[in-house]
């Protein structure tokens, strides 16, 4: 069982921004998704949640063709969807945000169990919080609606490297409770640390998948697979 993504192509405009991607996102298995700005990594992620459509190939999650399947029931199926920016309801006090995707104690605990900083701020309104305590609500919501695959997109996006490096732990605690991961970011290497497995993306096409760790060792790879 696992969200296998097989000769996608997706067009938006007059041409397609990423085509022929091979993906397999196993249970309890981070994939990091890298590549440079406009190399199509959101229009993938968007083409598996159901936000736009697939030119071709097929989308399957534990053996279920999501072509076929509305945003909303491949959400209600496990399939979890983190899009770029800090989606909170500023407004909403730390407690209400979690509680609209927590439906147990146990759920709502687990998810602060991860952010234990949220902890002090739980009554407060999200949009008094610092950037990082709220991407760091946005995924404890995520993480306490039970996914069985999370597809996070670039969550360091206007945070310092310092406090990514704080979000990471808590991916990796997710994916070893059995959640599968496809993980975009621009910050690649420390992406790459914490992945079993590496897509690089570059002029809409993959230019390398296997294994993270040559990507790691060798900084002249990395920079030649992100010029495709």
């Amino acid at each position: 069982m696992s969200l296998i993504i097989r000769d996608v192509t997706v067009r938006r405009g007059v041409g397609p921004v990423i085509s022929d991607v091979d993906i397999e996102v196993r249970p309890g298995e981070i994939t990091a998704l890298v590549g440079p700005n406009g190399a199509g990594k959101t229009s993938l992620l968007e083409a598996i949640s159901g936000i736009v459509t697939t030119v071709s190939g097929t989308i399957t999650m534990d053996g279920v063709d999501l072509r076929r399947v509305s945003r909303r029931r491949r959400s209600r199926a496990g399939l979890q969807h983190v899009e770029q920016g800090r989606m909170v309801f500023p407004n909403l006090t730390v407690r209400e945000n979690l509680q609209i995707t927590t439906r147990t104690r146990e759920a709502f605990s687990s998810a602060l169990a991860l952010f234990p900083e949220l902890e002090a701020r739980i009554d407060s309104p999200t949009k008094l919080l610092s950037g990082g305590e709220q991407q760091m609500v946005v995924l404890a919501r995520a993480f306490g609606a039970r996914p069985k695959y999370l597809l996070l997109d670039e969550m360091s996006l206007g945070l310092a490297p310092t406090i990514f490096a704080r979000l990471l732990p808590a991916i990796g605690e997710v994916a070893r409770e059995g959640v599968g991961v496809l993980l975009v970011e621009q910050f690649a290497r420390q992406a790459l640390g914490i992945a079993k497995d590496a897509v690089v993306v570059a002029n809409g096409r993959v230019s390398y998948q296997g294994s993270p760790a040559p990507l790691i060792a060798d900084g002249d790879l990395l920079r030649s697979v992100y010029l495709g």
